[in-house]
């Protein structure tokens, strides 16, 4: 007896076409971080991984073998670890955010949920473990 597929069932070519645009986006939105202050670039890298991996070998592949962006995706994929000079980026980065935030006089409960919310991402962020270092990995 012959199972027909089911009418609603995903077309796989057009989930990984999705997928890959996704990773696209997160790429370009993680590359503008570089230069808007206040937009993270890691994450997107890491989501731009993540989707690569179900759309886009090719960018995976690359993304992990980039001399700048791989070191995190690998550290973050193998051992959930966040480097502790991305730590202190991140919290001078949020640091100055909520500086300029309060320099341009907005209300106070956007100020104070923004530095709320900041301070709750901080917490997560250094709760997260180092990296190993190189010689533990080899070895």
């Amino acid at each position: 007896m012959k199972v027909k597929p089911v009418a609603n069932a995903p077309d796989r070519r057009r989930l990984r076409w999705l997928w890959s645009a996704l990773a696209w986006l997160c790429f370009g939105l993680g590359l503008l971080g570089v230069i808007l202050p206040g937009l993270p670039t890691t994450p997107f890298m890491l989501l731009a991984a993540a989707c690569a991996a179900k759309g886009s070998p090719r960018l995976r592949t690359w993304l992990i073998e980039h001399a700048v962006f791989g070191p995190a995706i690998r550290d973050w994929e193998t051992q959930g670890a966040v480097s502790r000079r991305a730590k202190w980026f991140a919290l001078g980065t949020m640091g100055l955010c909520a500086a300029v935030l309060w320099l341009l006089e907005v209300p106070g409960w956007s100020l104070a949920a923004a530095v709320v919310s900041m301070g709750v991402v901080a917490v997560w962020l250094w709760r997260r473990p180092d990296p190993a270092v190189a010689d533990a990995r080899q070895g």
